[in-house]
């Protein structure tokens, strides 16, 4: 007990070597105890439970992306009993527990009766990124039962569908020899600049490496790098009381718009990692160049126990978003400050009801932030508790969530050794001012776990 009081201090001493910090941010707009799904019918449902197809508690939320109208939300086939794996809600549904409609259509999801059966439309995705061209990218692992029976019902694939009229406009399957024993493909980035000359950013977390596929040439390639690596000293996690240890290579990505090169830059992270790295795009899309070792950079530090997952960066402020789960928070960076340091680093939300493990994060078209979180350790080595409030996504608009933060733009934090004054604007709500709060958060801490 003691042991776990020292880390939850330490957790928290750390959270105030941010250079802003907003724990009231983010709002929630849905919420779910167990996710249901929009059946043709009720007799619909009642055959689908009768015949395993759907078991109402193996079924978690875990990707998220907003187009439109529609927010869309992922289902991968952990255990059996997944009814649709890629779903949507309307953005005008009500807040408590609106039902999954199957995208693009149920027949796309129904799992063949009989093996050696052709396999559905799509498998088990875990996330989609829909981009300024009016395509939803699907990264599908092709594997279901991925905590018990596993089953490998098709190769990793690409699908590319038209939002305008849900169409699946290409399918392409990842070469095999680019995909390796221990693989698993399980985020997606896109550089969508130039509708007919997008690339697609793949990462490996089973097997570190990142696969680049180009929708003009309709091919891909692999390319592999010693950042994309775990950290063997960041592979231990403690969420909700629950310790385990992860081996996650490449996670986090996220793609700024394009320089004056007419390249992005690609950030990304391992997940069982403290560090955050960048990479010209130049070096990625062509395959002779992704072995220019040097040009990968090493932008710094998150600080102790802040391995993160997800990350999204928005294009029209430069905010780089990224998710914390060892600390049930999510952070951000300034891509145009002279560092990155933990001063340069913001908090915008944390909550050890509301935000358990934060598994995406996307920013909309209208420049809202949208974060899924969803309780995944507790999901996979104990039980959810079906009578609470499991699964959550949650919003504001890409101003209000950096208010008072270190990404906010009022607020100048120099870099190593610069001789420049620094101009700090007080934040607009003494609650956002994490010091403050310390001593009396960690005595709150102490008595209650003393109590």
């Amino acid at each position: 007990m003691e042991k776990m009081l020292l880390q939850l201090m330490v957790s928290v001493v750390l959270l105030g070597q941010f250079g802003g910090y907003a724990m009231d941010n983010l709002k929630v707009a849905f919420q779910w105890k167990q996710v249901d799904f929009e059946f043709p019918s009720e007799d619909a449902r009642n055959a689908s439970i009768e015949k395993g197809e759907f078991v109402q508690q193996n079924n978690l939320p875990l990707g998220l992306e907003v187009h439109g109208d529609r927010l869309f939300i992922t289902v991968p086939r952990w255990k059996s009993g997944v009814a649709a794996s890629l779903t949507y809600i309307k953005l005008s549904d009500s807040m408590d527990s609106p039902k999954l409609r199957p995208y693009p259509n149920w027949e796309a999801h129904k799992l063949p009766q009989t093996p050696g059966s052709d396999p559905p439309e799509i498998v088990s995705p875990f996330r989609v990124r829909a981009d300024q061209c009016g395509r939803l990218w699907v990264l599908d692992t092709g594997v279901a039962d991925l905590l018990g029976d596993t089953q490998v019902y098709s190769p990793a694939s690409l699908l590319v569908y038209d939002l305008h009229n849900d169409a699946l406009l290409r399918r392409y399957q990842i070469p095999k020899e680019q995909v390796k024993e221990d693989s698993f493909l399980a985020n997606i980035a896109v550089e969508d600049e130039i509708c007919d000359d997008a690339y697609a950013y793949l990462g490996d977390l089973g097997k570190a490496g990142l696969i680049v596929y180009s929708w003009k040439k309709g091919s891909s390639w692999r390319v592999s790098h010693n950042f994309f690596n775990m950290d063997p000293l960041a592979g231990d996690f403690n969420i909700s009381g629950i310790n385990f240890q992860w081996q996650d290579a490449l996670f986090g990505l996220a793609l700024s718009g394009a320089g004056r090169d007419g390249f992005s830059t690609l950030y990304f992270h391992p997940m069982t990692s403290t560090h955050e790295f960048s990479v010209s795009t130049k070096y990625l899309r062509e395959d002779s160049l992704s072995s220019s070792y040097h040009n990968y950079k090493v932008l710094g530090s998150r600080g102790p126990n802040a391995q993160s997952s997800v990350s999204f960066l928005d294009k029209n402020t430069g905010v780089l978003f990224y998710a914390l789960p060892n600390l049930n928070a999510i952070a951000c960076w300034r891509t145009t400050t002279p560092a990155y340091t933990m001063q340069s680093q913001g908090r915008v939300f944390m909550s050890n009801l509301s935000m358990v493990f934060p598994n995406d994060i996307k920013v909309d078209a209208k420049g809202s932030l949208w974060v899924l979180s969803d309780r995944l350790p507790t999901f996979m080595y104990s039980r959810l508790d079906e009578n609470d409030i499991n699964f959550r996504i949650l919003t504001a608009t890409v101003a209000d969530a950096i208010l008072g933060t270190a990404c906010d733009d009022k607020l100048v934090v120099p870099g190593p050794g610069s001789n420049k004054s620094t101009v700090v604007i007080t934040p607009r709500s003494s609650a956002s001012t994490f010091p403050s709060a310390l001593p009396l958060l960690l005595v709150t801490l102490a008595l209650f776990f003393l109590h």
